[in-house]
């Protein structure tokens, strides 16, 4: 047998050719990149809810703790659905969550319709509350996809590419937004008050909500297409799609005893937390410190998706020579660093460290996840779907930030995201890999 041992660096080269294992095997080229496509798929809709979040505090005119509630209603789903997805995929495999989810992702966009048509903004939350049921099995399943079609030697360097793809989904739902959801009409006091007394202000704010409606039809019509592209695709063993005989027989350690699991669950949860939280007030950020308009700020948000997509494929790089766990131990401390910086330096010098911020929080989540999943085998599944519903993060600690926000000042509430990112270091340096007993039980099953 070949004894497994731990590995946090990129791909090592075969003892008896010297050369690495091919990132992708022959003859699985294409539903890699068909599942590839779907990290930027789903790239489109977290990011609109960035947009979203300062358009409907216009439009229903609501609080920054009330908007947060768009995070809250969609990390949510994630939370009550990444199990179920779990569990339905490890009866009836990856190809069949695949397609639940995109089902429930174009349902959710198809709702935004009759949202914006009663202009309820519960309605709203509904509708991504099943978009993001749908992104659930989409994330339960894709990323132990992409880390088990291959060698487990570069599985890092393999799920960082893939998630290379998501923010260029970003980058795409921000300047979707900033174009087609932004009206770039923001009125001032007096305004308001003379439409007002023309009985004309509710006519505004309704034309406000009815612009999200054309890009959630056209992205709901793209993630039907795809699922028809998904089924008509043969997909093949991964090499852990166990038989219902070997999951009855499994004797191996429960997840509950695997401390480098538990852990990544935790860390899943503070970064995926400090990237929406950071992402979702940026664009408040950037007009209270710097008076530019709601539009700019949406293209300054592009620009940290772009510093996100540069720091994703630079660090797929950076993995063929460095350890993972180096990598992103000296990522995480370098954004505790800039991001207190933007709590005492508000203004442009704290716009550019958010961006910056951006680029270093690019490998975490790819990381964790393939950290988080090493050495579960039979379990890998169940596992997946348990660091999924970490994103639940996201809905946890935006309010809270908008709470801070609301009460003090919005720079305050980035102190937040600074204090995950130095808790995320300590995880990767300290618990984030399996224990050899743990990758010889993997090996053995």
């Amino acid at each position: 047998m070949n004894i497994p041992q731990p590995k946090t660096s990129a791909s090592t080269a075969d003892p008896l050719t010297g050369e690495r294992p091919p990132l992708v095997p022959a003859g699985r080229w294409l539903p890699f990149i068909l599942v590839t496509a779907l990290f930027f798929l789903w790239g489109v809709p977290h990011n609109l809810n960035d947009i979203l979040i300062r358009q409907f505090m216009k439009s229903f005119e609501i609080t920054r703790l009330q908007a947060g509630l768009v995070q809250s209603a969609f990390y949510l789903g994630y939370f009550v659905l990444a199990v179920p997805a779990g569990l339905i995929m490890r009866r009836f495999g990856y190809k069949t969550g695949i397609l639940i989810g995109l089902s429930l992702y174009g349902l959710g966009c198809f709702l935004f319709w009759p949202a914006a048509i009663v202009a309820q903004y519960w309605f709203f939350l509904m509708a991504l509350f099943v978009i993001a049921s749908g992104l659930a099995f989409l994330e339960t399943a894709a990323s132990p996809f992409i880390v088990q079609i291959g060698s487990p030697d570069n599985a890092e360097q393999r799920i960082n590419l893939s998630q290379a793809f998501n923010p260029l989904g970003s980058i795409s739902a921000v300047l979707i937004g900033s174009r087609f959801i932004f009206s770039g009409i923001e009125l001032k006091p007096a305004e308001i008050a003379a439409l007002q007394a023309q009985h004309r202000y509710q006519d505004y704010l309704r034309s406000e909500t009815l612009r999200v409606i054309v890009p959630y039809l056209i992205i709901g019509a793209v993630v039907f297409l795809w699922a028809l592209l998904i089924a008509r695709t043969p997909f093949p063993h991964t090499g852990l799609d166990y038989s219902s005989t070997t999951l009855r027989k499994d004797h191996t350690a429960p997840l509950w005893k695997r401390p480098h699991f538990l852990w990544a669950i935790v860390a899943q949860f503070l970064y995926v937390g400090a990237q929406v939280g950071t992402w979702s007030y940026l664009i408040s950020y950037v007009q209270a410190y710097t008076g530019v308009a709601e539009r700019s700020a949406g293209f300054l948000l592009t620009g940290a998706l772009v510093a996100f997509t540069v720091g994703r494929f630079f660090s797929t790089f950076l993995l063929r020579f460095l350890p993972a766990q180096h990598l992103m131990g000296a990522y995480a401390v370098i954004n505790t660093m800039i991001v207190t910086l933007a709590v005492l330096r508000p203004g442009w010098l704290g716009v550019g460290c958010l961006i910056a911020a951006s680029f270093f929080m690019s490998v975490m989540f790819p990381t964790i996840f393939a950290f988080g999943i090493k050495g579960l085998g039979t379990h890998t599944k169940a596992g997946g779907s348990g660091i999924v519903m970490a994103i639940i993060g996201g809905a946890a600690i935006t309010p809270i930030m908008g709470r801070i926000a609301d009460r003090t000042q919005i720079a305050y509430a980035f102190l937040v995201p600074a204090v995950c990112f130095i808790l995320i270091a300590l995880y990767t340096w300290l618990v984030s890999q399996p224990s050899q007993e743990e990758l010889l039980e993997a090996e053995a099953s």
